[in-house]
């Protein structure tokens, strides 16, 4: 069997009914989904040694926890920002969650995720304007300081996107707006 074919058993075999049913029909533009919860997921990544090739391969599938497992399978010495770029790019907007889930795992800990993190908010694109607060959001909660003139530049691009007619990205960058405050202040 193959690691692809081990995985759906994996996926299979933790299906979850009502929630697959809820995501389905909520039209987040996925071929297949398990509604197999976020913990679950990464306790099948955890018996799969991180590996580029298989994380490519699984982004490939139309399946919602195969893209998961792909982001968490991706070597994070590997990742980066090409890699990023193309993936975000082939989602939908109603795939959020994945954007979540890579800016949180993989993109915060890349060793310019500052500088990508700004890059992205300053991008026309909702899902790299999401992608950006969410990686300050976390950089700030992991304790890194803004420059006041990157913290000028924030406060531009958080009043430049809150208008977002897309709600996901409203709620990043509300999210980190109260994260500068409670850094500021904390």
């Amino acid at each position: 069997m193959s690691p692809i074919q081990a995985i759906k058993a994996d996926l299979r075999a933790a299906m979850n009914g009502v929630a697959s049913k809820t995501i389905r029909e909520s039209g987040m533009g996925y071929k297949l989904v398990f509604g197999v919860e976020l913990p679950r997921l990464r306790e099948i990544a955890a018996g799969y040694d991180a590996d580029r090739r298989l994380a490519l391969d699984l982004w490939q599938e139309d399946i919602r926890e195969c893209k998961m497992l792909a982001i968490m399978l991706y070597p994070q010495e590997e990742f980066d920002r090409d890699i990023a770029d193309m993936w975000i790019s082939s989602l939908h907007p109603e795939q959020a969650e994945l954007v979540q889930l890579m800016a949180l795992d993989r993109l915060s800990k890349m060793s310019d995720a500052s500088e990508l993190a700004f890059l992205w908010m300053a991008d026309e694109r909702p899902l790299f304007q999401l992608c950006g607060f969410l990686m300050v959001n976390r950089l700030l909660m992991q304790g890194a300081q803004l420059s006041p003139d990157a913290e000028a530049e924030f406060q531009d691009q958080a009043a430049a996107t809150l208008p977002s007619p897309f709600l996901p990205l409203r709620k990043a960058v509300q999210n980190a707006l109260v994260r500068l405050e409670e850094s500021k202040n904390g």
